[in-house]
């Protein structure tokens, strides 16, 4: 067992020692079938491996003619779609997130980023010099992704939300490789593999489960159908993402156990963590385009306090955010959302408008500067001396 489940990992067994067991097993675990495709890819030279990439992506089946054994077993294992993934199954989910775009941005950048990155994750972002020298972009980003997952037909062979997934996969797996090969860069015997698939479940455990959980707590109403189809979704795109099937839930009950007993196994948050969370809330007047100082204030102080509300004191104060009182934060939020439920019933014409305000503000902080989706991945470990990808 590494060192990374030293602090937790007796306490996990209490609660779930199956479950605290297998987490502990897959953060010595990357991504094999990726890994091995990268390996096999990027020595051929960038271009090479962006043009074999592309034409997989784009199903020409061509590009396998000639091009190593690696590509074709990546691609036929990731196009096996299971049998719950059907395309009627995700509808009430991307009906139930559109309906609830707004409170499920807080709860996605509030409370499921800072939660999912406040394990042993942030080592790499902290190492890499990610957040610090294209932070913005990677977060907006991240924003694309979630967005793309819930427009119709995206997790479709052909649909973004499928490519963007896949594209991480691939981006996690390079990542590995120079953190892997960098004599300085990862210790390997005390933190297990970088972005291993412990971690990726953990991650997308907040970001799903946990996001629905955020979401409902600040006011949005899901039925059972549209929160089972949700984590439909999600459950997907983490298959695509590689996180294999030994640990990847099944439900939300089960997403959220795998959180719980992951989070104990995780070492209390260090200075890595605590770079990781306040770069992130810190990062959102930026994302949002927002220049003027006094607004960014005001936006800074408001997006502590609700990130708070949702992650408890416990971890705020381990993060070092500021101080804040949420005793009243809640009530008025929700309070804020009764009025404007009531205003949109009484006043149809103003529903629609904010409704398709929220889906603007979402896509203005989503990444869609480029239409077209890159296959380039990093060409160097650390985030200064690498392009923008």
């Amino acid at each position: 067992m590494t060192s990374i489940g030293a602090s937790g990992y007796g306490k996990a067994r209490l609660i779930d020692p199956s479950m605290a067991d297998n987490y502990i097993a897959h953060t010595v675990i990357g991504d094999p079938l990726a890994d091995a495709l990268l390996d096999a890819l990027y020595p051929l030279g960038e271009a090479e491996f962006v043009r074999l990439i592309n034409g997989a992506m784009d199903q020409n089946e061509t590009v396998y003619r000639d091009a190593p054994r690696e590509l074709a077993d990546f691609f036929f294992e990731v196009e096996r779609r299971p049998g719950w993934a059907g395309k009627e199954a995700f509808e009430p989910g991307i009906r139930g997130f559109h309906q609830n775009s707004e409170f499920i941005l807080r709860g996605f950048v509030g409370g499921s980023l800072v939660e999912g990155f406040s394990s042993n994750i942030s080592r790499s972002f902290v190492i890499t010099g990610q957040l610090r020298e294209h932070g913005v972009w990677r977060l907006r980003q991240n924003n694309r992704h979630v967005v793309e997952l819930f427009v119709p037909d995206g997790l479709e062979r052909y649909g973004d939300g499928w490519k963007l997934s896949v594209r991480l996969r691939l981006m996690h797996a390079q990542l590995r490789r120079l953190l892997n090969s960098s004599p300085d860069g990862w210790d390997t015997a005390s933190w297990g593999s970088p972005l291993s698939a412990a971690h990726m479940a953990l991650a997308a455990s907040a970001f799903s489960a946990r996001c629905l959980r955020h979401a409902r707590r600040l006011g949005a109403r899901f039925s059972r159908e549209e929160s089972h189809s949700f984590m439909l979704v999600w459950l997907y795109a983490m298959h695509l993402m590689g996180i294999p099937d030994a640990i990847l839930p099944g439900n939300e009950e089960e997403a959220l156990n795998l959180f719980e007993i992951g989070s104990i196994c995780e070492p209390p948050p260090d200075f890595e963590s605590i770079i990781m969370a306040n770069a992130l809330v810190n990062a959102a007047p930026l994302v949002l385009g927002i220049v003027d100082e006094d607004e960014k204030r005001n936006l800074l102080r408001a997006a502590f306090a609700v990130s708070r509300l949702l992650i408890g004191d416990e971890l705020a104060d381990a993060l070092q955010y500021p101080k804040h009182n949420t005793r009243w934060l809640l009530p008025g939020i929700r309070f804020q959302t009764i009025l404007n439920k009531t205003a949109d019933k009484l006043l149809p014409v103003r529903g629609h408008r904010r409704r398709f305000n929220n889906f603007v503000h979402l896509m203005s902080s989503s990444a869609y500067d480029d239409t077209d989706i890159s296959y380039h991945v990093p060409d160097h470990l650390y985030g200064e001396r690498l392009r923008r990808w």
